[in-house]
């Protein structure tokens, strides 16, 4: 016969009263969390207050231009400033990469009706800068929110990082921004060229894409912005500031290009652009975020492809028309 540990009858009905007793008292605790983390997962950008993008005249940010050490222009409501990495010379798959394709740090700034401004970009440096560059930035509170590949195998080695900033003084913000771009080689502004033709037929391409394209130097770029109001946190993002899908093309000659381009996707849409990138002949590189708390939650999916450049536009228009994107919107907001 086998015989358990003895029972203690008479303590058993003590300590299911204690049970009893410390389930009530945390009842009122348990219940009123469950409540606040049901609320705040379902609200959603219409259920609290929402800082909106506010319209800026160029001389509004003369200070952050004299800060960064270039000039900038307006992007509707966001104050942009481009700074190629026109010191490198980089070759993928031994195509050499144009800086205007691939190879250019983008930031902007957007001042918000609750006189905040936000700063979001995506900078370019090399592997051997990269730790000492996100060490900077950490130094001046200046977030990365990503750091990822735009291009398959290269050399030399090349990372992508984003970054983001928000608070009341936008020269600090620069400052800081400036500082980190300091540790890099990142060159200063050269001269200003005349704009080069684009030796692809464009106009072919943008009935294929279904969007009007625009030149940067000899590079045909079509852009698309998504349909829904993106919010970040507290924020209202502009329209395609950070959530763009971009097919960029670069001339190699008889109708060929190059192509490096990313799709912005909520999650039922990776899949479908997934397939529909490599069914046209697309190579995939990398798939990530921009933002750490977008809602909608957007996934960008980086791509690269070679061949003739109307072919290939045909074939990524059914990436594109798979996600809910419309023409990228030009001149100022209304």
């Amino acid at each position: 016969m086998t015989y358990g540990p003895p029972q203690d009858n008479q303590n058993r009905p003590l300590a299911s009263r204690r049970r009893l007793l410390g389930a009530a008292a945390l009842a009122p605790l348990l219940t009123g969390a469950s409540t606040r983390t049901a609320h705040a997962a379902s609200a959603g950008p219409h259920d609290r207050a929402l800082a909106r993008p506010v319209m800026t005249k160029l001389t509004d940010w003369a200070n952050v231009g004299e800060v960064l050490g270039r000039p900038g222009d307006m992007k509707r409501v966001a104050y942009h400033t481009g700074l190629p990495r026109q010191d490198l010379t980089v070759f993928s798959h031994g195509i050499w990469i144009n800086p205007a394709l691939a190879l250019g740090t983008h930031v902007s700034f957007v001042r918000y009706d609750d006189h905040s401004t936000l700063l979001m970009g995506d900078t370019v440096v090399t592997e051997r800068e990269l730790q000492h560059f996100c060490d900077v930035l950490n130094e001046h509170g200046i977030m990365q929110t990503a750091i990822h590949k735009h291009l398959l195998a290269h050399e030399p080695n090349v990372w992508w990082v984003h970054v983001h900033a928000h608070g009341l003084d936008p020269v600090a913000i620069a400052r800081g921004l400036r500082a980190a771009l300091d540790a890099t080689g990142t060159p200063p502004p050269g001269p200003t060229l005349p704009p080069l033709p684009v030796n692809l037929d464009t106009a072919a391409i943008d009935a294929a894409m279904g969007v009007k394209g625009s030149a940067d130097g000899e590079i045909y770029k079509s852009v698309f912005a998504r349909r829904e109001t993106i919010t970040d946190g507290p924020l209202v993002l502009p329209p395609g500031l950070g959530s763009t899908t971009s097919v960029n093309f670069q001339p190699l000659g008889g109708g060929r290009a190059a192509i490096s381009g990313d799709v912005v996707m909520t999650a039922p849409e990776v899949q479908p652009v997934l397939v529909a990138l490599r069914r046209a002949g697309a190579q995939l590189v990398e798939v990530h975020h921009h933002n750490l708390t977008d809602e909608p939650r957007l996934f960008f999916v980086h791509f690269w492809a070679v061949g003739d450049a109307v072919v290939l536009a045909k074939g990524l228009r059914h990436a594109v028309d798979v996600t809910n994107v419309v023409p990228m919107p030009t001149g100022p907001a209304a």
